[in-house]
């Protein structure tokens, strides 16, 4: 059972990180549905944490070229780009963690359903604004406080239910970025923050007295997970790619509209015991 529930945490994983739906807000509910198989079966944090590192292998795969200029040269306009984007994430994550209870509320899924429904706002709102207005910008062209606009979305991607991915490509065209360059950079973005929540995520399993026992069983089940991760997400990437150049998001938008309103309905009824918790409560 730990293989079959491993093996579908990492095709969720990787289809979900890339494609603009909320990786996190999905591993939530499949959590939800299998009635907490997935947390019994002690698939915490430190598990999610090492599935983005498998979708984190396929970014630097396919943007390898970009990524080796970046190692040979970092002094170049696409570094500070983004590291300016990360900026924002960094700050609001620390805020974040300095009101435990709020973000152990968050955690909980409280805001899930609220939380599609703003994925769904942003990617409409940002591709009507791509097609009423042409784009300008390449990411050779991009200003830096394109990619300040750009990181305050991904900041807002931190909150279970909102699509990092989403966020980021809707705020890149909002600054009006062609829509390659919209997919490039937020897919780039995602390597220094999941470098960054893998180093956050070792320093609390350090000082944490709960950490996962290291047996064969978690590890082999984690190694199934990360490599179906890796190979999902490669060609969800490359999927996602190819499709906000041709098509757009208008069909993300959809899905995670209807997603949401499903959300609510099993929150607002208490189904799976999946319903709201009072703050502070």
């Amino acid at each position: 059972m730990i293989y079959l529930i491993a093996l579908l945490l990492g095709l969720v994983q990787g289809l979900a990180e890339f494609l603009p739906i909320s990786s996190s807000g999905h591993l939530f509910l499949v959590s939800k549905l299998t009635n907490g198989a997935v947390n019994e079966a002690y698939f915490g944090s430190f598990f999610t944490v090492m599935l983005h590192v498998a979708t984190l292998i396929a970014v630097i795969v396919i943007y390898r070229e970009q990524v080796r200029s970046i190692l040979r040269h970092p002094i170049q306009p696409l570094t500070l780009h983004l590291i300016v984007a990360t900026l924002p994430t960094v700050v609001f994550a620390l805020v974040l963690k300095k009101f435990d209870a709020l973000d152990q509320w968050l955690d909980e899924g409280n805001l899930l359903g609220f939380s599609f429904l703003l994925t769904t706002v942003f990617l409409t709102v940002s591709e009507l604004l791509c097609r009423r207005r042409k784009p300008a910008k390449s990411l050779e062209t991009m200003r830096w406080t394109d990619a300040l606009a750009i990181g305050g979305m991904q900041a807002i991607g931190v909150l279970p239910g909102v699509s990092r991915s989403g966020s980021t490509i809707a705020g890149a065209l909002g600054m009006r970025l062609d829509r390659k360059s919209a997919a490039n950079f937020s897919f780039l973005m995602s390597i220094p923050a999941i470098l960054g929540g893998l180093v956050l995520e070792l320093y609390k399993l350090v000082k944490s007295t709960d950490a996962p026992a290291m047996t064969f069983e978690y590890g082999a089940a984690m190694i199934l997970s990360m490599l179906v991760a890796a190979i999902s997400g490669y060609f969800a990437m490359r999927f996602m790619i190819r499709l906000i150049t041709k098509k757009g998001l208008l069909g993300f938008a959809v899905y995670t509209g209807v997603l949401g309103i499903a959300v609510l309905i099993l929150q607002f009824t208490n189904t799976l015991g999946f319903g709201f918790t009072p703050f502070g409560g």
